[in-house]
């Protein structure tokens, strides 16, 4: 029989093809990091470690053709429309391949990683995620591209046929490619490759075929059983130390309880508050922070005319992270945030405390909230929700498939605050960003920049915000108003160590002429503290739950803040990192540098204290969200 007319001769071209694709992927992923990738032992080791996961994967990726090829009959083999079929299961094999790489490359750019729980979580909310690609890339050139390079590559190995296996042999091959992904899935993990220091090297290390399925079954984590822990009273007494401030006291001795009274002399103020969480502003796009490109006038000033915090640090990489934060003021738990998990209803949060004293609390959103789970959230935590369907067409400039242009939300913002304000009720808005995501589109007109870039998008959501501001100070409200200006997280998340402590770096400005006195604040802390600094601000007396604390409360030697990705959890002293991860035994501490981002390995002795303070916070939280104490009192 001729080798073509083999039973397994697919298998010899579809192994080295995947192979190859595989490792130019990597390559080019690795180019494109410039300086930021290691010498050649770095890539030596990319590239060794790649190989294997490459092959692992490749035999996940054979192991259906295996069994279609064992069972399909050898008789067949002769005709005529079957070789057609063969080169068209061969073309479309390759353009999947292909089409694979491509957007490996894409997301590598936007995320500087290899698939992770973020593609995961993107098949979940494909209309955004599909327009989100149709509008920031030019989508039938780059299908075209992949079939054109497709119908290429079967043509340029139209005789490959490496190492053609025996058909004599159909059971010994179909248990020689079972073996392999069995094992494979018992002694391999997403994260036995990352064996260096350097975070992109672990990352071009994998496969993003095998980095996406192993992400899918880790988007869950349960802390005590994949992370360090320390006895479950222990965690939570430490907790109740680290969260204890002066003006906080305990209402019961059970270590298990978080419940504080926390007690301000003089009278509250009632004043309306707007938190508005900016999509992506990282504290480099702000000429306060040393920008030198003018892109964020409107802030600067208010910056400089107002409560500016300097050291404030993002709990996440995402937005959902943010809001989890912000709404919460808890520390982010492994795997999937809070504002997705089942059981999140009735929990203690911003709008709790607001809604106590006779607000009415909204969250408004651009786009439509079902994405991330962002209605049902809020509307089951206090908040009246409201979002895309509320704005009528006329009012819209612009949108794309995130929502409608940061001006547009902030005019639902001004019609709702006025409806309420003349029912003679005070408000809390929770109002959060669109436009500074890709495609970076927005109304025209705005601001000199091109549409589709980012600093452009950030320099028109600067210029949002001024508008808002200004139509705001004709509103009989304004001037019992206080704007909290509050990134959801960075631009990007990407750099040399698992937890680059200067990405994660972000504004926040407490602004409101006659109410808040201007003040630049270098005090290092987290998303989780603005609820209970803007409530000490307000002199709010009230019960907590709260896992953050009132910055201006805090001893400056308590400072901390949390940084994280889904799996890697960070607590962050002025000086220090102690990073937490899965499996329990890794836990890295680093000496770090604010000021520059530095990060470098600790002395080998390591810091236990500092250790055990971020198992403390991080398994707390988990415990205390599992337990149902983070729920409102009486829920």
């Amino acid at each position: 029989m001729a080798p073509s007319m083999q039973r397994y001769a697919f298998l010899g071209w579809l192994v080295p093809v995947f192979l190859a694709l595989s490792t130019m992927t990597r390559i080019a992923l690795g180019v494109s990091l410039g300086n930021a990738m290691p010498g050649p032992g770095g890539w030596l080791e990319a590239l060794a470690v790649g190989v294997g996961y490459d092959l692992v994967t490749a035999a996940y990726v054979a192991l259906p053709y295996v069994l279609w090829l064992t069972l399909f009959p050898m008789r067949w083999r002769t005709n005529r429309t079957f070789a057609t079929l063969g080169l068209a299961v061969r073309w479309l094999t390759l353009a999947g391949l292909v089409f694979v790489a491509l957007a490996e490359w894409l997301f590598w750019q936007e995320f500087g990683s290899r698939f992770n729980f973020i593609a995961v979580d993107y098949l979940v909310y494909t209309h955004e995620v599909i327009g989100n690609i149709r509008e920031s890339y030019p989508v039938g050139p780059l299908l075209a591209g992949v079939g054109a390079l497709a119908a290429l590559g079967v043509w340029a190995t139209r005789r490959l046929r490496l190492g053609v296996l025996s058909d004599r042999s159909r059971l010994g091959v179909v248990a020689g490619f079972s073996v392999v992904t069995l094992a494979s899935c018992a002694t391999l993990s997403g994260d036995s490759k990352d064996l260096s220091a350097n975070h992109y090297v672990n990352e071009l290390s994998g496969n993003g075929i095998y980095s996406f399925f192993a992400a899918y079954r880790n988007n869950e984590l349960d802390y005590a059983r994949f992370y360090r822990t320390l006895p479950a009273e222990a965690a939570m007494r430490r907790l109740r130390a680290l969260v204890a401030t002066p003006e906080a006291s305990f209402v019961s001795s059970n270590p298990y309880d978080l419940t504080r009274r926390i007690r301000h002399t003089g009278p509250e103020k009632h004043l309306n508050v707007v938190l508005i969480s900016v999509e992506s502003l990282s504290s480099d796009f702000m000429g306060v922070f040393g920008n030198k490109q003018g892109l964020t006038p409107n802030l600067d000033h208010m910056a400089q005319d107002g409560l500016f915090f300097s050291r404030m640090y993002a709990t996440g990489t995402r937005t959902v992270r943010g809001l989890e934060a912000l709404s919460l003021a808890a520390p982010p738990t492994p795997g999937q945030s809070i504002v997705r998990r089942p059981g999140n209803e009735g929990l203690f949060t911003m709008a709790t405390v607001f809604n106590e004293r006779g607000y009415e609390s909204r969250y408004l959103y651009g786009g439509y909230g079902y994405f991330d789970n962002m209605n049902a959230y809020f509307s089951a935590n206090g908040y009246t929700v409201k979002d895309r369907l509320a704005i009528d067409s006329k009012d819209i400039h612009a949108e794309n498939v995130w929502g409608v242009a940061d001006e547009d939300l902030f005019t639902l913002g001004l019609r709702e605050f006025d409806s309420i304000h003349q029912s003679g009720k005070p408000f809390f808005a929770h109002l959060m960003t669109t436009s500074n995501h890709r495609p970076f589109t927005f109304p025209t007109g705005r601001v000199n920049r091109p549409q589709g870039d980012r600093d452009a998008a950030v320099a028109y959501t600067d210029w949002a915000i001024g508008d808002f501001v200004r139509r705001a100070r004709s509103h009989p409200w304004f001037a019992d108003t206080v704007f909290v200006i509050v990134a959801d997280h960075q631009a990007s998340s990407a750099g040399k160590t698992d937890l680059p402590v200067n990405r994660y770096h972000i504004p926040l400005i407490v602004w409101s002429p006659g109410n808040v006195a201007p003040a630049r604040v270098d005090r290092l802390m987290s998303q989780i503290d603005v609820a209970p600094t803007l409530f000490g601000l307000l002199n709010f007396s009230y019960t907590s739950r709260f896992i953050g604390q009132d910055v201006f409360a805090r001893a400056p030697e308590q400072d901390r803040a949390f940084i994280s990705t889904y799996q890697a959890l960070g607590l962050l002293r002025p000086d220090r990192l102690a990073i937490l991860e899965p499996k329990g035994h890794s836990a890295v501490q680093a000496v770090i540098n604010l000021d520059t981002g530095e990060v470098r390995n600790a002395p080998s002795a390591g810091d236990e204290a500092l250790l055990e303070d971020a198992i403390a916070y991080y398994q707390g939280a988990s415990q205390a969200f599992r337990q149902g104490l983070m729920k409102a009192p009486g829920r």
